[in-house]
């Protein structure tokens, strides 16, 4: 019965082909193979369904609208770079250098990146390229029975850009507050400052050499000296400490967020403006934006590095930062940064670069962009120390205080430490309108990709939506900036806190987990290799196999184990989120991969079949080497057809 079944299909399908063959109005025509394959890869149409004898292509004049492509090659180089390169760079990759053996540290984290960073980079972008879809879209066409992957890397970039898009506020605000003869964050006449507040200035020894000594001019013998800038951001700003208590105490919690602050929620509002109007017309808009956004980083770093190598001290702080210390190759917990940083740099499991790379010419030389967008990226991050370090060596110099205890990690570095340093600095307001500048543009490019991964990931499943981007995005964004609210409020940063932790850290890894293991063991290496000589004219080499079977796999299980045997209960500062808190950020962590086998058992119901393992043999099936598809006509119905179809 199975053979008679077999052959019913192969007689539905030639018949299909044939029926295609013959309309002109079809979205597809059949191609002899030996014709197909002796034209030049530009000159190739995109392929449907290849059999023994036939490829099937979209046919240019189908009534389905070609799919949009980036103007220039250049502007989807731009585009992945800034997304790739983002604040993390910035304020998380200098400090795990100088908090894990400096110099050495490079050692587990060029390591991490030949053996899991670069080939999963190229392995994103290769399957967005060779689909032409999102992320939803082209999983399920890979393998229909995870095609929850693709739901689950959306929800990863949406949880993302709830707290994302804040802290590019916070960039904004500061900004906005550097255009001044004064800095705010540089005095301590304010209604909010406590008695053992100090300004910058009064630790500046201004007989331009470094103090042998901590020496602070303060109004207060009772309390630790507590620096403008760090009033400023958390009580003026944030309004996280009490004003009676200087010390760093939460004022309220979780449980209890304070009043809204106002002014975050305008700049929150006219960050959402930007992204609106650069993404609402699609990436012929974004790939114009990016050119500014993407390359004014790079000019900020250089002018800052300049002005930090002229400064007294900064070769302390260079010293500090590139110090080797052999012994930390030892302690487990520098392999596990390493990866993590490599991990969330590049950005793999968000959808972006498949989205991203869905919109290239299908014979684009992919494999050129992502050994020079990756590598471009961790260059950033390892160039970005000189940067801040050089200045951090200049703050130690003239306070006395060891780099040890002037280093700090996260949003603590850009809004408290480096704004203090600039603050000391002649001609202050320029220097702060260049570095909060840079960002504002480091964090919006990194916000295009995670927004666009959400619109093309739905827009690719949902024609709808894509038929009307412009309500479409408007509507996300609007959403988006309802529940911002919650974390524009006086304990927001304990929920953005809570959101970094619990939002995509374990969701991202199962998700990119289960990319690896579809490919390797459902798809098939050697199925993936196909497809990438198809595209190229050239298949990936044993390195570059080994990684996505082997290395890929074992390096996310690794980190996926790490995490939970390390888990501990998150505390922000000296505030201990309570257990219910704690609780329900470990299902909320988990509600994105949930996405995983709640698609996949919905994918297996709906499948028909007389038998369980006939209905999994099918949804384990790509939809390309399954026959019943041209024979139930599913590719009009499923895929809506254009030129660009990929199954």
């Amino acid at each position: 019965m199975a053979n008679d079944s077999s052959s019913d299909y192969e007689m539905d399908e030639r018949a299909c082909l044939n029926h295609n063959k013959s309309d002109r109005g079809s979205a597809y025509r059949s191609v002899d193979e030996n014709i197909y394959d002796n034209l030049t890869p530009k000159n190739r149409p995109s392929v449907v369904l290849r059999t023994e004898e036939t490829v099937v292509v979209a046919s240019s004049e189908s009534g389905g609208g070609e799919r949009e492509t980036w103007g220039r090659k250049i502007d989807f180089l731009l585009s992945v770079i800034g997304f790739a390169v983002d604040l993390s760079n910035v304020w998380r990759f200098p400090y795990l250098c100088f908090k894990n053996g400096g110099g050495v540290f490079l050692i587990p984290y060029i390591l991490m990146v030949f053996l899991a960073g670069i080939p999963l980079f190229y392995m994103e972008l290769a399957l967005g390229q060779y689909y032409r879809k999102g992320a939803v879209t082209t999983w399920g066409r890979i393998c229909p029975l995870f095609k929850g992957i693709g739901y689950c890397v959306v929800m990863i970039a949406f949880y993302t850009d709830f707290f994302y898009n804040v802290i590019i506020a916070y960039a904004l605000h500061y900004l906005y507050s550097s255009f001044t003869t004064v800095l705010p964050w540089s005095t301590c006449s304010n209604d909010y400052n406590s008695v053992a507040c100090y300004e910058p200035n009064s630790w500046m020894d201004q007989s331009n050499k470094c103090a042998d000594s901590e020496h602070f001019v303060t109004n207060s013998t009772y309390y630790a000296p507590v620096s403008a800038a760090e009033e400023y951001f958390y009580k003026k700003f944030l309004g996280l400490h009490t004003q009676k208590d200087p010390l760093p105490h939460v004022a309220q919690g979780i449980t209890d967020l304070g009043e809204i602050k106002w002014e975050i929620v305008v700049c929150l509002m006219l960050v959402y403006v930007i992204c609106y109007f650069s993404l609402w017309k699609g990436i012929k808009m974004s790939g114009k934006v990016v050119w500014f956004t993407a390359i004014f980083p790079y000019v900020v770093l250089l002018i800052l590095f300049v002005r930090g190598v002229t400064l007294p001290g900064w070769e302390k702080g260079i010293k500090y930062y590139l110090r080797p210390n052999l012994e930390m190759l030892k302690v487990p917990h520098v392999w596990q940064d390493a990866a993590t940083q490599v991990f969330f740099s590049l950005g793999p499991g968000f959808g972006v670069l498949m989205a991203y790379s869905s919109y290239n010419e299908f014979h684009n030389n992919v494999y050129f962009d992502a050994l020079i967008t990756s590598s471009i990226n961790c260059m950033t991050s390892f160039l970005s120390g000189f940067v801040i370090f050089a200045v951090l060596g200049y703050m130690s110099c003239k306070s006395g205080k060891p780099i040890s205890e002037v280093a700090q990690e996260g949003p603590g570095l850009v809004f408290v430490v480096y704004p203090e340093a600039l603050a000391t600095m002649p001609g202050a307001s320029f220097w702060s309108v260049l570095f909060f500048l840079m960002l504002l543009t480091l964090g919006l490019d990194s916000s295009f990709g995670g927004s666009e991964a959400i619109i093309t990931g739905l827009s690719d499943e949902f024609p709808i939506l894509k038929r009307n981007r412009e309500v479409f995005v408007a509507i996300l964004f609007i959403f988006y900036m309802v529940i911002g609210i919650f974390i524009c409020t006086q304990g927001g940063m304990l929920v953005m806190e809570w959101l970094i932790v619990y939002g995509t850290t374990w969701g991202l890894l199962i998700a990119v987990f289960c990319e690896t293991m579809v490919i390797s063991f459902c798809y098939g290496i050697k199925q993936f290799c196909k497809d990438i000589k198809e595209m190229l004219g050239f298949s990936p080499g044993f390195y570059w196999r080994t990684c996505w079977a082997v290395a890929g796999p074992c390096f996310l299980l690794i980190m996926i184990i790490s995490n939970f045997v390390n888990y501990l209960p998150l505390q922000y500062q000296d505030y201990k989120y309570p257990y219910g808190a704690n609780l329900v950020g470990i299902f909320f962590a988990l509600s994105a991969a949930s996405a995983i086998p709640i698609v996949g058992v919905y994918q297996f119901y709906k499948e028909k079949g007389d038998t369980f393992m006939g209905k999994l043999r099918m949804v384990l099936t790509p939809y390309r080497r399954r026959p019943s598809t041209f024979a139930r006509h599913d590719v009009t119905n499923n895929f809506h057809a254009n030129t660009d179809i990929m199954l």
